[in-house]
C-alpha cells in the first residue's frame, strides 16, 4: 500500500459509520419526530392558530427574517395546523420504517422546519439538533439497511460507510458540545462551580432527582466542573483514528449517562431524548455485531412475517422501473455534487459556531449579517447556549389573576383557585409541558413585551369560553419573582404585573 493510500486511510478512519449504527439512528430519528409530534398536538390552537398566543402577524413583526418560511403558516385554524400535523406524522412513520426513506427524510425535514419556524417562542436548544439530525440524514444512507427500501435492494457487501455526510454528523456532533461548553465562560461554570447550584435553585425546572442533589454544595461544585469538561473534551475523543470501537463506545456510554443524569435533576423536555438519538449513529460494529447476536431470534421471525407480506409496489414506483437506469458516469457526477454541497455546508456550520462563540471572537463579527441568509433559510443555523454563559437568576412563579364581575379573585394557573401569593408545593407542575415552560421563561423578557397581551386575551377567552368557569372580567398575569442567591439564602418574593386585559379588548381582538 502506498504511504499516502495508508495516511488517506487513517484520515478517513474516525468518520467511517456502520449502516446499521445509521438505520439506528434514523428509526431514533423518527421516534422522536413522532413524539414531538404528540406533544406539540396538545397545543394546535394555542401555539400554532392565529386565535391562540401568537397569531401569524406577530411572528412576521417580531420573529421573522425575510428568508424563512412555514407551511404552517398558511393556515391560521387549529383544523388545518391538525391535518399538517396528520401528514408530519404519516412522513415520520415512513421514515421509521425506511420506506422511500430519502423522501421520507427530506420531507419530515420540511415540516419539521415549517412548525419550529411557525412558534419560535417555545423552542429550545434540543430542536436544533433534532433538525440538523434530519438535514444530516438527508444526505445518508440511512435506509439502505433495516427498511422496507433494504427489500429492493441485495445486501451490501459491507457494512462500513464514509462519505462527506458522515463526516458532517461527527464534525455536528462536536461542535454541540465544544460550543456548549466555550458559551458557559462565566465564572460560575470555570472557577467558582457553582452552576448546578444555582441551577437546582430554580424551581421552574427541578426535578426530584435534582432536589436530592441540592443541599450538598461541594458535590454540586464537582458535578459543575464534571459537566463543563465533559462537554469541552469528550468531542475530542471522536477524532482519535486508533481503536476507533472502543474510544465511540466510551463516547456513547459517557453521553448517554450525562443526559440520562440531565433528564434526572433538570426538566427539558425532549432534550435528552434527542441527544440519545443522536449517539446512535456512533454505535461501532462491535457493539452492532452483539446485538444483532442477541435480537437474532426476534429478527428472524419479523423477517419472516415481512417476507410472507405482499411487496406492494406504488404506481409511480412501477413507472420508474422502466426508464433507464442512470449510467456509472451519471452516478458519478450525481455524488461528486452532493459532496460538494454537503462538503460546503458544513464548512458554512463551522463558520457560523466559531462566530457564535464569543470567546473566540473577542471583537467584531466573522460572519456578516448579510451570509446569515442562507442558515435562516435552510434552518442550519443553530446555538447551543443552555444555561449559558450562566444560569439564569430570576426564578418564580406565574398567578393568573382573574376578577369576576362580583369581585372573586381566582388564580386561573390553579383551575381558578382563590389567588394566593404563597409559593406552591411545585411550580414545575404548574406548566403542562416544556414547550409551555419555554414559551413562559420568553415572556419575562423586556424586548418580549409585545407578546404579552396575546397570551393575556387568549387566557381571557378560553376561559370564558367554558361554562363550567365563573366568568372573570379582567385578567392579571402576575409573576412573582423569586432571585436565586448565593449560599442557599432565600430572597424575598416580588409582585410584577406584567400584563392587564379586560373582556372589552378580549373580546375585540
Amino acid at each position: 500500500m502506498a504511504p499516502s493510500t495508508g495516511f488517506w486511510e487513517v484520515l478517513r478512519r474516525p468518520f467511517v459509520l456502520d449502516l446499521r449504527a445509521l438505520a439506528l439512528l434514523r428509526m431514533a430519528t423518527a421516534a422522536v419526530v413522532l413524539t414531538d409530534l404528540a406533544i406539540r398536538s396538545t397545543d394546535l390552537e394555542a401555539h400554532y392558530a392565529n386565535m391562540g398566543v401568537l397569531p401569524m402577524a406577530a411572528v412576521l413583526d417580531h420573529l421573522w427574517t425575510p428568508y424563512q418560511f412555514s407551511l404552517h403558516a398558511a393556515t391560521g385554524l387549529w383544523q388545518g395546523q391538525a391535518a399538517l400535523f396528520a401528514i408530519a406524522a404519516v412522513l415520520a412513520g415512513a421514515l421509521l420504517l425506511g420506506y422511500h426513506t430519502r423522501l421520507a427524510t427530506m420531507a419530515s425535514w420540511v415540516l419539521l422546519v415549517s412548525v419550529q419556524n411557525r412558534n419560535p417562542l417555545i423552542e429550545q436548544g434540543g430542536d436544533d439538533l433534532l433538525r440538523m439530525l434530519l438535514f444530516w440524514g438527508i444526505f445518508l444512507p440511512w435506509g439502505r439497511v433495516w427498511s422496507c427500501d433494504a427489500r429492493r435492494q441485495p445486501a451490501p457487501a459491507r457494512y462500513e460507510y464514509f462519505s462527506a455526510a458522515t463526516v458532517a454528523y461527527i464534525v455536528q456532533l462536536a461542535l454541540l458540545y465544544w460550543c456548549t461548553a466555550l458559551l458557559k465562560n462565566g465564572a460560575e461554570w470555570t472557577r467558582d462551580g457553582t452552576a448546578l447550584y444555582y441551577a437546582f435553585s430554580l424551581d421552574q425546572v427541578l426535578m426530584p432527582g435534582g432536589r436530592l442533589l441540592y443541599p450538598y454544595p461541594e458535590l454540586l461544585r464537582f458535578l459543575t466542573f464534571g459537566a463543563y469538561f465533559t462537554e469541552l473534551l469528550l468531542p475530542f475523543v471522536l477524532f482519535i483514528p486508533v481503536g476507533v470501537a472502543w474510544w465511540r463506545l466510551l463516547v456513547v456510554v459517557v453521553l448517554f449517562v450525562f443526559h440520562l443524569s440531565i433528564s434526572l435533576t433538570l426538566f427539558v423536555g425532549l432534550f435528552f431524548l434527542i441527544n440519545w438519538a443522536s449517539i446512535v449513529g456512533l454505535l461501532p460494529p462491535v457493539a452492532l455485531d452483539w446485538l444483532t447476536r442477541r435480537l437474532a431470534p426476534r429478527v428472524s421471525r419479523v423477517e419472516r412475517w415481512w417476507a410472507r407480506l405482499p411487496k406492494w409496489q406504488a404506481p409511480w414506483r412501477l413507472r420508474l422501473e422502466y426508464a433507464a437506469e442512470p449510467s456509472a458516469g451519471s452516478r458519478r457526477v450525481v455524488r461528486a455534487g452532493r459532496e460538494t454541497f454537503v462538503v460546503a455546508v458544513l464548512a458554512y456550520v463551522c463558520w457560523w459556531n466559531l462566530d457564535d462563540v464569543a470567546i473566540i471572537r473577542p471583537s467584531g463579527e466573522l460572519m456578516s449579517a448579510s451570509m446569515r441568509w442562507f442558515g435562516y433559510l435552510f434552518r442550519v443555523d443553530q446555538h447551543w447556549g443552555m444555561f449559558a454563559p450562566t444560569v439564569f437568576k430570576d426564578d418564580g412563579w406565574y398567578i393568573l389573576e382573574g376578577s369576576t364581575s362580583t369581585g372573586r379573585q381566582l388564580d386561573l394557573n390553579r383551575a381558578g383557585a382563590p389567588v394566593t401569593y404563597a409559593k406552591p408545593a411545585s411550580v414545575l407542575a404548574l406548566f403542562k409541558n416544556d414547550r409551555w415552560r419555554k414559551y413562559s421563561e420568553n415572556y419575562l423578557f423586556v424586548s418580549n413585551e409585545w407578546m404579552r397581551p396575546y397570551y393575556c386575551n387568549y387566557l381571557l377567552r378560553i376561559w370564558n369560553e367554558d361554562p363550567t368557569h365563573p366568568p372573570v372580567r379582567r385578567l392579571s398575569i402576575i409573576y412573582m419573582k423569586e432571585v436565586s442567591l448565593p449560599d442557599y439564602k432565600l430572597a424575598k418574593p416580588t409582585h410584577e404585573v406584567l400584563c392587564n386585559c379586560g373582556i372589552t379588548e378580549a373580546s375585540n381582538r
